[in-house]
């Protein structure tokens, strides 16, 4: 079983159209979106929802009002101002004390220095995860809740359930659309990939960011292709990318796409460019896939 994973240095790059095309042209794979912060291949994939299963990961703590004698050590030893103090009656000197969700860390301080023991850790609900069917095949997706953490394991888990449902489904290939950047959940996309598509844009912030993204997938050794997508809007800042590109070994294949307006009214119409119309993008996109079967072979 082979994982390609496709990343960009930044965002807007048009790496979500090539992997749904690359979706639509493979046979027999399984499909995982984890650009769990702001997915959107769903948008042209639209799946049904078979399975949900509920996210939980670190924890938040809860104050037991029953419990609570409001000495406020809790508002004392929390260093990340997640307790907050209220008035509890008329008189100035009766309060209360909350956790506040969004600050808490769930550190446990408070939860060690509370003299009632009346301050528990409870695991945090951070989103939800879809096994799903589409037109081309099953998926596996999720959205993070906004506000939430550990966007990395969230990751983590969609690539391993992915894998698995591609063990039952005897699948020969997982497609995985990866974050943008080089963060947290980009380095959980590609560890122990078999091989990174990397798109980028010929724009000065899309070959800064080539370069970040070129290194992490140097330091964890990991083979990889290079598409420039609409190259044509500047051709010069394209040749500035082929040759960084050719002044490296990790890249084993480099490709190009042409600019085409189909690819946008494609998104509209909830369809990848290879369905929509024969034109000049979608033939580049199946040249670039039965090359990318060769890698992928190896």
């Amino acid at each position: 079983m082979k994982e390609i994973v496709f990343i960009s240095g930044k965002g807007g790059t048009g790496k979500t159209t090539v992997s749904a095309s690359f979706a639509v042209l493979a046979k027999n794979a399984v499909i995982a979106d984890c650009d769990v912060d702001a997915s959107d291949l769903h948008l042209v994939l639209n799946p049904i929802i078979k399975k949900t299963e509920d996210f939980f990961s670190g924890y938040k703590a809860f104050i037991d009002k029953k419990k609570c004698i409001s000495c406020g050590a809790c508002l004392a030893f929390c260093r990340f101002d997640a307790v907050k103090m209220k008035s509890s009656g008329e008189s100035s000197n009766e309060h209360s004390f909350i956790i506040d969700e969004l600050s808490c860390e769930g550190c446990g301080v408070c939860v060690r220095e509370c003299p009632a023991n009346a301050i528990f850790l409870n695991e945090n609900y951070c989103g939800k995860i879809f096994d799903s069917e589409t037109r081309f095949g099953r998926m596996i997706h999720a959205s993070l809740n906004p506000g939430s953490g550990n966007s990395g394991k969230l990751v983590s888990v969609v690539r391993r359930k992915a894998r698995e449902l591609a063990e039952i489904n005897g699948a020969e290939l997982i497609i995985t659309d990866g974050s943008p950047g080089i963060a947290c959940p980009v380095i959980a996309s590609i560890t122990g990939a078999s091989y990174l598509f990397i798109v980028t844009e010929p724009t000065i912030s899309g070959i800064h960011d080539l370069k970040r993204i070129l290194s992490l997938a140097e330091h964890f050794k990991i083979p990889c292709a290079v598409c420039v997508n609409k190259y044509d809007i500047n051709e010069r800042v394209a040749k500035e990318i082929i040759n960084f590109v050719n002044s490296t070994k990790l890249v084993t294949y480099f490709c190009r796409i042409s600019y085409d307006k189909n690819a946008t009214a494609a998104q509209i119409n909830g369809k990848t460019i290879v369905e929509y119309a024969d034109s000049l993008v979608s033939r580049e996109i199946k040249k670039i896939w039965n090359d990318i079967q060769f890698y992928l072979s190896n």
